[in-house]
């Protein structure tokens, strides 16, 4: 069977080999396992590959290279309307040629895709839609427009949609999905976390304004004024760690908050396993890998109420939903870092929900899609 995907993740090649964001990556070598080759349509460029990337392990990956593109602009709409015959019949080439059809959604190549895959209604496909499903969130036009499409069971012909979380009212192709990052294997006993000493929170996402890590800072920093000894560990990169450093630096932070910048898989595990607390106080997620993982390894997750997150949290049973009013949100945490017999309820129901989702489910659950 030949997989085709289309996504708008960067890749970039060296020795021949093309390599991407690990999680990315890892999620694709598992579809790739139930194929013979694959082809990919996604922007590429020799850069060096970072710390968080990983290369692709299917023996036949075949990669059609498109332009990076964007809608931000007058000027960069222009240039994608100038590219649109090429892109478009890059495309449909190949889609003509592909068995099952894979799009990666949002993003500009996961609307060109869904537009193309309008004139391939035999052809099966899935489409996976990492962001916030939610009908009432509020995103850009490109992304509603994607999610127009992919749920018009007229246009969008022999397709499973998969989004997070469960949606009353969705079209018929619409499935709830989840993601993994660990095998059933690794689901050992929760070793104790002692916050006799100090209470350790950990952040793990891009420093960008949409996932909020100043807001992570700020409570950090309100919780430390209210007598309690905490340290926050930043893991991740952006154009927001000057701004975050700045911060620290002004408000003699440096003793508890410190940015690690980008860091292998290896070394965020065990700075999950060694914390007390995941905090992601983000405006909009799919779902959020972080907290999912943070929870695994028995972090009390902490965490904005924005997608399928209310159901990950049990609506608070298994951690603080946070309202983003941090007055509000750190008398909850407070009260929380007070009572040691609710930690250990809400840390062992948080495991226990996570360690439900393991790789080897999500290999069952790819496979079904792809060979049903």
């Amino acid at each position: 069977m030949k997989l085709l995907i289309i996504t708008q993740v960067p890749h970039v090649v060296k020795n021949g080999r093309y390599y991407s964001y690990a999680p990315y990556i890892d999620e694709i070598n598992i579809w790739g396992q139930f194929v013979s080759r694959i082809t990919v349509v996604a922007p590429c460029s020799k850069a060096e590959p970072t710390t968080i990337d990983k290369a692709y392990e299917h023996p036949h990956v075949k990669f059609t290279v498109v332009p990076a593109i964007n809608l931000l602009s007058v000027l960069s709409v222009f240039k994608v309307w100038v590219m649109l015959t090429l892109l478009f019949w890059r495309i449909a080439t190949a889609m003509r040629q592909a068995d099952h059809i894979h799009l990666r959604c949002p993003g500009n190549m996961g609307l060109l895709g869904s537009i193309v895959q309008i004139v391939f209604p035999s052809k099966p496909k899935t489409a996976k839609y990492a962001g916030n499903w939610d009908p009432d969130a509020k995103q850009p036009w490109s992304y509603r427009l994607q999610k127009w499409i992919l749920s018009n069971t007229f246009l969008t012909r022999n397709m499973q949609v998969l989004v997070y979380g469960d949606w009353p009212g969705s079209s018929a192709n619409i499935k709830s999905f989840f993601t993994a990052s660990y095998a059933a294997a690794q689901s050992v006993s929760l070793e104790p976390k002692s916050p006799k000493e100090c209470i350790s929170f950990i952040f793990v996402g891009a420093l960008v304004k949409g996932k909020n890590p100043m807001y992570a800072i700020q409570l950090l920093q309100t919780l430390t004024r209210q007598g309690f000894a905490v340290q926050l560990k930043l893991y991740g990169e952006g154009p927001e760690r000057s701004n975050l450093e700045h911060y620290i630096e002004q408000n003699d932070l440096q003793g508890s908050v410190v940015l690690y910048g980008n860091q292998n898989k290896t070394t965020v595990q065990d700075a999950y396993q060694n914390s007390h607390f995941v905090i992601l106080p983000s405006y909009s997620e799919g779902w959020p890998k972080a907290i999912a993982e943070g929870m695994f390894w028995g972090c009390i997750p902490l965490a904005t109420a924005v997608s399928c997150v209310p159901t990950m949290l049990d609506y608070g049973k298994r951690g603080v939903l946070l309202t983003l009013q941090l007055e509000q949100d750190s008398i909850e945490v407070c009260a929380l870092l007070k009572d040691l017999a609710k930690q250990e309820i809400q840390r062992k129901a948080a495991a226990d929900w996570s360690r439900a989702y393991t790789i080897e489910r999500f290999e069952n659950e790819i496979q079904l899609l792809i060979q049903p």
